[in-house]
């Protein structure tokens, strides 16, 4: 508790030293340090960022924290790339501890993650631990109002998952009171979460602490079930060192919480057992010249290497050649959804760390589209299962399945529902290979069917490769024939990094007029297609070429189908480039194909304006300018807000054939 408050009052006093953001732990120390001390190496915990005093309790020492406050090179957390006391670790000899950011409450579905991976690695005997481990989220009061929390809590009250939700209860979210923010307290509120055990203490005092958290762990290590420890805590530091506590709050609240200093309490406790005065202030000394001494070496340390600054965006993965048999002899084509199906069904049966759950795709429908039909049946409903309608739980929960070693197969069911689960995705998932220097990588897949299909209307229509394609960190496959799906569905299994499968529902059973060559012979199960290798999918008389009288489509998904078809009316005059992985991206073929016929036209299902394919316009122009003939087009659908219902509207709105077919006959032209 010595070492906490001279850090607070280290970093108060070097302000122009400690100029990043940061917040302490002061009024928190009893409840952390009681945490931290009871944990094993084989438990994981989420701190979150006023846990200072819970890292200290683990083993953390202040130089290492302190190397992160002052963002220096040698940060074992994350290189001077994040905030004071935003940790990741793997160290052998301590609890592990996932990568999470600053948005509050978001921690809440990963580290639940990591607790629905213990309970899977359990049920399916596939790892073997000397104590049964826990999971604890830490988290402030104020972050419990959050709608992701809430996905968390219901999932972890379904599944009985061992974890402990430790609610650390100040009454203030920055300059929000408790009596502003909320209509009850996270104790009164799990009492709605059936399934959930909970309990309160206060939080201030080191005893009680100690000992309501040694009965909540022991019981999640015994009972393998969740429970809430409410713990009422003082606010005795400012929020952040950026927004100060004298801004907010008045005397009588500072004076309210003084009372409650864990350290005066702790001090005059260690008097009544009998430990002296004189005692107490050799360890306050003693404590007092360590964290100088740390923060003087800390000052001192390097700063990071500027050059190291793109390092760990991805982690480098083993895939980089198309490998196996990709058209068997005597194979009759199947269409893209089974080829996807038998992808998955391939890579569960040879892989037992693979699961695959989303809305609907258990045994009684496997999928709305029937892409997981017959898995839950073969493989049982604890490795293919449903969830209720949760896909910020869906995308997020697979941060802590990744880091226990599983490999999540997920499905959000339509495209134009992934907005809810786009903050994990960008908020934790794309940046936890890079702040965490390649410690934790989020091996997923997320499966998103896309794309028009007939009167599938507004909410079912809809394309968001655009969206996705803004998020640094994650990549993207867009297929468009059973081959590239399958090939590309084993890649993103063996790749360690995030990877959303985008799969066209129109071109899932080939019942769209014009998409019968999206049906392919299935590869043999060994094949594989890497990442950012584009295809020639249609190639161009050399005689067109030579004589200037050829263009190309650079395109995707739907697109390429539509490109085929209309370049049957130009026949030789027109090469067609399927991309296949927006992220990464072909660009050497396309700058190459671009080149060569100087015209060019990108095409893309998605409304125009401030798109993907308007900004891989931009980039041709810039990179090809010297061998461009006319001025490189961009076609896709109409900037409408979404995809209108009626078939006569949706077909106004989007490319067709006979568009695309006036648009290759205008850039020829040229």
């Amino acid at each position: 508790m010595m070492d906490v408050r001279y850090m607070a009052e280290t970093y108060e006093n070097n302000r122009s030293i400690c100029k990043y953001v940061h917040s302490t732990s002061r009024g928190h120390e009893a409840i952390q340090l009681a945490t931290g001390m009871l944990l094993h190496p084989d438990d994981y915990v989420s701190p979150y960022y006023r846990d200072e005093s819970l890292m200290l309790g683990m083993g953390w020492r202040p130089y290492e924290l302190m190397l992160q406050l002052l963002a220096k090179g040698d940060d074992p957390f994350t290189g001077g790339r994040a905030y004071y006391n935003h940790p990741n670790s793997i160290r052998p000899d301590l609890p592990k501890i996932i990568f999470q950011s600053s948005a509050t409450g978001m921690q809440a579905i990963p580290t639940t993650g990591v607790a629905q991976g213990f309970k899977y690695l359990e049920d399916q005997q596939l790892r073997q631990f000397d104590l049964p481990p826990v999971t604890i989220c830490s988290i402030g009061d104020g972050s419990m109002t959050e709608g992701e929390v809430s996905e968390a809590l219901q999932f972890a009250a379904l599944h009985q998952l061992p974890i402990i939700y430790l609610v650390q209860d100040n009454e203030w979210g920055i300059s929000v009171s408790a009596d502003e923010a909320r209509a009850m307290d996270a104790y009164e509120f799990i009492a709605g979460f059936k399934g959930i055990e909970r309990v309160r203490v206060d939080g201030s005092v080191f005893e009680d602490s100690y000992k309501v958290m040694s009965e909540a762990i022991e019981f999640v290590r015994k009972e393998r079930r969740p429970i809430l420890v409410h713990a009422r805590v003082p606010l005795l530091g400012h929020h952040t060192s950026g927004v100060r506590k004298e801004w907010y709050r008045g005397e009588e609240d500072l004076a309210k919480h003084a009372l409650n200093d864990p350290v005066i309490k702790l001090h005059k406790r260690l008097l009544e057992l009998g430990i002296s005065e004189s005692e107490l202030s050799d360890i306050e000394a003693e404590e007092k010249i360590a964290v100088a001494k740390d923060f003087e070496a800390a000052v001192s340390a390097p700063e990071p290497a500027p050059g190291t600054v793109g390092d760990h965006v991805f982690a480098p993965t083993p895939v980089t050649e198309e490998l196996g048999c990709r058209t068997p002899e005597g194979r009759e084509k199947v269409v893209m959804v089974d080829a996807a199906l038998h992808a998955v069904e391939e890579l569960m049966r040879k892989h037992p760390e693979a699961l695959f759950y989303g809305q609907d795709v258990g045994g009684r429908i496997g999928g709305v589209f029937r892409e997981a039909a017959t898995l839950a049946q073969k493989f049982g409903d604890k490795r293919v299962f449903n969830t209720a309608i949760q896909e910020a739980y869906i995308i997020g929960s697979t941060i802590g399945m990744s880091a226990l070693g599983l490999k999540p197969i997920v499905e959000v069911q339509f495209a134009d529902y992934i907005y809810p689960g786009i903050n994990q995705l960008v908020t934790e998932i794309s940046k936890c290979c890079y702040l965490s220097q390649g410690k934790y990588t989020v091996s997923n897949i997320i499966r998103v069917p896309i794309g028009a299909y007939g009167g599938g209307g507004p909410y079912h229509s809809g394309s968001v490769e655009s969206t996705l394609a803004t998020i640094k960190g994650i990549k993207i496959a867009y297929p468009s024939n059973a081959a590239d799906l399958k090939g590309l569905m084993k890649a993103a299994f063996y790749d360690p990094n995030p990877v959303v499968m985008l799969e066209h529902k129109g071109l899932y059973w080939s019942k769209v007029p014009g998409t019968e060559w999206a049906k392919m012979p299935e590869p043999d199960e060994d094949y594989i297609l890497p990442f950012g290798k584009g295809n020639i999918v249609l190639h161009a008389d050399p005689g067109s070429v030579d004589n200037g009288e050829s263009m190309c489509v650079i395109t995707y998904g739907m697109g390429v189908h539509w490109a085929m078809n209309a370049a049957k009316k130009f026949p030789g005059c027109v090469e067609v480039i399927d991309i296949r992985t927006l992220y990464p991206l072909d660009e050497a073929l396309i700058y190459d194909t671009v080149q060569k016929h100087g015209k060019c036209l990108v095409l893309t299902e998605e409304q125009l304006n401030n798109s993907f394919a308007e900004a891989l316009t931009g980039r041709i122009s810039r990179h090809c300018f010297r061998y461009l003939d006319a001025p490189v087009q961009a076609m896709g659908a109409l900037n409408l807000p979404c995809v209108p219902m009626n078939m006569g509207l949706e077909a106004e709105m989007l490319p067709t054939v006979p568009k695309v077919e006036k648009a290759i006959e205008s850039l020829l032209s040229y």
